[in-house]
């Protein structure tokens, strides 16, 4: 049984005439009557009672045209529901991102995208790196957004902005009226540093290995698993960190931190997604509207 065969079929009883639903289908006669005999066959039940020159439904046939009515009407639905992913209004997305994304530089990208398609419904889970990885790969999130380097033959990792990094201590830190600060003396203070998996964390120990100091050498007082509770914890005096600007800056213009005047090469925001896994065209709208803004900017 065919949604086709359900169409012929409907459009028969309705009209109580092969010919009259036939030119309406534009369909020829011969197919419209060989479609509801195929029904009768298939299913050993006579649908139509063939009066003179004129149709009328069986019992049978009553009974069937409401199920058949009704199926119609659900496949109409999900074609609508289809219509409208494509369209983009109405869907789901679900993403992913490491704390310094989530909480500073994509809530922008999110609210534009919400304006400009209301009918999808956003999602977003915040964790590290290795964290937005693994919900990505096993399919718990569509999109991700990290600071991190990923190394994951399933997934697709591509560049979606640039940002920059700072060192800084706290106002009451020795280093706070220092106007130059070689590489050699970032072993000579304690410091406050993001959990290991973190993106911030990989990136500031692969600028230590440049600078020539191995990550052991630096005193670590407290390692804490989020931004704010790494700034907050600089600003009272706990030791230096580097940290996004995203999440320096507004501390740095009230004082609170100061930044150290050390060169620290830019890391990316890179944007990722399971290789294997269909692209909706709501995933692919929101990407092309980052990738067009970081452009931009």
């Amino acid at each position: 049984m065919t949604l086709e065969q359900l169409r012929i079929f409907v459009a028969v009883a309705e009209r109580e005439h092969v010919t009259r639903a036939a030119r309406d289908l534009n369909l020829t006669q011969s197919a419209t009557s060989a479609a509801v005999a195929a029904l009768e066959a298939r299913h050993a039940t006579k649908l139509f009672n063939r009066v003179g020159r004129r149709i009328e439904l069986t019992e049978a046939g009553r009974l069937f045209l409401d199920e058949a009515r009704a199926v119609l009407a659900r496949a109409a639905s999900a074609e609508a529901v289809l219509a409208d992913l494509a369209g983009l209004k109405r869907g789901s997305l679900h993403l992913a991102a490491s704390q310094t994304v989530a909480n500073y530089w994509l809530p922008p990208f999110m609210h534009r995208f919400q304006t400009q398609y209301p009918g999808i419904s956003m999602r977003l889970t915040i964790g590290n790196t290795e964290q937005v990885a693994a919900s990505v790969r096993d399919g718990f999130s569509d999109l991700g957004f990290v600071e991190g380097e990923i190394d994951d033959p399933a997934l697709s990792v591509t560049p979606a902005a640039e940002d920059e990094m700072a060192l800084v201590v706290g106002a009451s830190h020795p280093w706070a009226t220092r106007t130059a600060l070689a590489p050699t003396e970032l072993t000579q203070t304690r410091w406050v540093l993001r959990e290991p998996g973190s993106g911030t964390r990989a990136m500031f120990e692969e600028v230590l290995e440049d600078f020539g100091i191995a990550p052991a050498e630096l005193e670590v007082a407290l390692e804490l698993a989020s931004n704010e509770a790494v700034r907050t914890a600089v600003i009272a005096g706990a030791g230096a960190t580097v940290m996004s600007r995203f999440v320096t800056e507004a501390a740095v213009a009230a004082g609170r931190l100061v930044q150290m005047p050390l060169a620290l090469p830019k890391r990316r925001f890179l944007a990722i997604r399971h290789k294997e896994r269909h692209l909706t065209h709501a995933q692919r709208e929101f990407l092309a509207l980052v990738d067009e803004t970081s452009r931009s900017v």
